[in-house]
């Protein structure tokens, strides 16, 4: 049985809970990290030398950090589960838009995530978490250009790439209730949400 090291609030986490139940691997998770510490002690650090969440720990002490390289690598081990895409243009696709969800939509939702949820109201820099929002959905913006030629991120599949991207969606569209009317990722994000995988690893989490 996988061992996965993380609490369910993270959003790292919840990545790669989605994914292992989209494939329906046993699994044991671990609460570490945020309010559960632990985190930074030799142990851990030993396993994750960044120590940040989540690990994956397989029973042969095989040790994964990264949550979207865990994502790739139970998907490749476990293709029955259907998140990898057969075709390798199709594939690469799921994986550039991995990649944008760290390099564009993370950096851009973390500040009003924080201000908003980690912050108490009295010391919100309410400058940033404005910046925040308005960056978060010109990057939706981009998503929704992208939608609007095909079902799923990677094509006319559900894949692995569409799910690093929706899990910062469900915490966009509960941050930003104002945002702009984006038809084709309102379309996407009500078949993605109605995952049941999705439902019970990232919507019945509350923002933490």
């Amino acid at each position: 049985m996988i061992k996965i090291w993380g609490r369910n609030t993270s959003s790292n986490v919840q990545k790669v809970m989605w994914a292992v139940g989209e494939i329906g691997l046993s699994h044991e998770r671990i609460d570490i990290g945020g309010p559960f510490e632990q985190n930074r002690e030799a142990a851990y650090l030993a396993m994750n030398p960044n120590g940040l969440v989540p690990t994956l720990e397989e029973d042969d002490g095989f040790l994964l950090w990264e949550s979207n390289s865990i994502v790739r690598y139970l998907a490749a081990k476990h293709r029955a589960g259907g998140l990898e895409p057969v075709d390798l243009r199709a594939r690469a696709r799921a994986n550039a838009w991995m990649d944008w969800q760290l390099s564009v939509l993370a950096p851009a939702i973390t500040p009003g995530f924080v201000g908003l949820i980690r912050t108490p109201p009295e010391k919100r820099n309410h400058a940033a978490i404005e910046e925040s929002k308005k960056k978060t959905t010109e990057a939706i913006g981009i998503l929704d250009a992208e939608l609007a030629k095909s079902a799923f991120v990677a094509g006319d599949a559900f894949s692995y790439g569409d799910i690093p991207a929706a899990v910062v969606a469900n915490r966009y569209r509960q941050l930003v209730p104002e945002r702009p009317e984006f038809k084709h990722f309102e379309r996407w994000y009500a078949v993605i949400s109605a995952r049941p995988a999705f439902k019970d690893q990232v919507a019945a989490v509350p923002l933490a």
